[in-house]
């Protein structure tokens, strides 16, 4: 309750600043004999501007104590406008009782304009960051640009201090960092990173998709858990782009960029870092199909929402979706239904369930634009990929865990944008290798623990890669 009531700080807090400035304003014009006659109003405004930065202190302190806000900053402006009411209760005495040739009200006066406007500038830096007010005098005009600074040898960089931590400084921290912690949420260090906040675990280690923070990132301007707030810089598809290849690679914070995979997007992104033109490369996602599409149907995705669907745009400017059924409550014919309702926007889909089987499927199989698939640990079968065969648009198929053979496999193999198979601890023998890679010779085999190399003549070397 005492948080509800703190919430209506902002509200409040902007009544003693234009009340006192008014008042402290006619305190100063009545020193002109024509405008002696503001002297009546004065007391009225004065006493309105006390009640009010007493109610704004009030409420100040629930805010501060709601857990959002923490640091040297709070404390410095908590006291100012603590200073602000007591000056505004002292100011009403002295002009109420002071004689008529003191000097006392206009000093005050002075000394209260001063702390209302450094109290105020304290606010507005917890609000909007510590560089709300100089940030136009900097390069760039204040403008939000590229929140990375360009990186020399980008391959030698870490990954976390040189572009992460940047990232999250430039476009995080005035929400989210030592002195402000909207949701609990700390994104300045380390440990705070890995805690989380209100909502769990804002990154979770290698699943980029599941992660609150990439989640969160992707929803429409207009939702309210949408980051950042919609008046504030948002990050670029780039960007993005970043912290989703940073958390799918484990979220590390000592790793050099050299030591991770690379994907062809992220390549772009980083020789635009090292060139100093990140931001300027095209926002065109290479995993969603080129053709645009109109909004789905709320109605649909409320449902699949409900039915513990996690359905979010694949980035900010992008109609298509990614949909993900790892908590899904089941693959029931509605749950089923609701996606085909959604087939054309659907780009990306982790249909990783217990019960998805080749019936599943089928449901699916008319979903063209699907550029992304993964149905890891399930029950699909050599049968099942029969649905697969007209999915024009796809690009990556993971397997992982499945009853599929090399024989089902080759079912899929006229699908001209297929670039990736990820294959490990399915029914393929080794023995299928050779074949395979004839079957597919622009796709990219994971085989998970062994590496395919087709050697100029006729045989087939099978190398062991270390684990990891």
């Amino acid at each position: 309750m005492l948080e509800f009531f703190g919430r209506f700080h902002p509200v409040l807090v902007h009544l003693p600043i234009g009340i006192l400035l008014i008042a402290c304003l006619f305190l100063l014009l009545i020193l002109i004999p024509k405008f002696a006659n503001l002297r009546p109003a004065i007391t009225a405004l004065l006493f309105l501007g006390m009640i009010s930065a007493i109610g704004s202190c009030i409420t100040g302190y629930f805010l501060a104590n709601s857990g959002d806000y923490e640091g040297k900053m709070v404390s410095n402006h908590q006291w100012m406008g603590i200073g602000v009411a007591v000056l505004s209760v002292l100011l009403l005495f002295i002009h109420k009782y002071a004689k008529a040739d003191s000097r006392m009200p206009t000093v005050t006066s002075v000394l209260l304009l001063v702390l209302v406007s450094v109290t105020g500038h304290l606010g507005g830096s917890l609000t909007h960051g510590a560089d709300y007010l100089t940030a136009p005098l900097k390069e760039g005009g204040g403008k939000a640009g590229a929140a990375i600074p360009p990186i020399p040898n980008v391959q030698e960089a870490l990954v976390y201090k040189d572009a992460i931590q940047p990232l999250l400084k430039n476009r995080c921290y005035s929400c989210h960092g030592s002195e402000k912690q909207k949701g609990k949420l700390r994104l300045d260090l380390e440990a705070y990173i890995l805690k989380g906040g209100e909502e769990g675990h804002t990154i979770v280690k290698g699943k980029a998709e599941e992660s609150e923070l990439i989640r969160r990132l992707l929803l429409p301007g207009s939702n309210d858990k949408h980051m950042p707030p919609k008046e504030k810089p948002q990050l670029s598809q780039d960007e993005i782009a970043l912290l989703h290849w940073w958390i799918n690679n484990g979220a590390g914070f000592n790793e050099k960029v050299k030591g991770l995979k690379q994907p062809d997007n992220i390549k772009a992104v980083l020789a635009a870092l090292e060139k100093g033109t990140a931001g300027t490369i095209a926002n065109k996602l290479a995993d969603v199909p080129e053709k645009e599409v109109d909004p789905a149907n709320e109605k649909y995705i409320k449902s699949l929402n409900n039915a513990g669907v996690m359905i979010v745009p694949v980035a900010q400017s992008s109609n298509y979706l990614t949909a993900n059924f790892i908590n899904a409550h089941s693959t029931a014919d509605s749950v089923m239904k609701a996606l085909k309702s959604v087939k054309d926007q659907l780009a990306w889909l982790k249909l990783e369930h217990k019960s998805v089987n080749d019936q599943t499927l089928k449901s699916i199989k008319d979903c063209s634009s699907l550029v992304r698939l993964s149905l890891n640990n399930t029950k699909v079968t050599d049968k099942g990929l029969e649905s697969l065969k007209n999915m024009d648009q796809l690009q990556y198929l993971s397997l992982v865990g499945t009853k599929v053979t090399a024989k089902g496999l080759k079912q899929l193999s006229k699908l001209k944008s297929l670039k990736s198979l990820y294959l490990y601890q399915t029914n393929i023998q080794r023995s299928d290798w050779g074949a395979l890679k004839k079957a597919f010779p622009k796709v990219t085999l994971d085989s998970g623990n062994y590496r395919v190399s087709t050697l100029l003549k006729d045989t087939t070397e099978v190398k062991a890669t270390p684990a990891g």
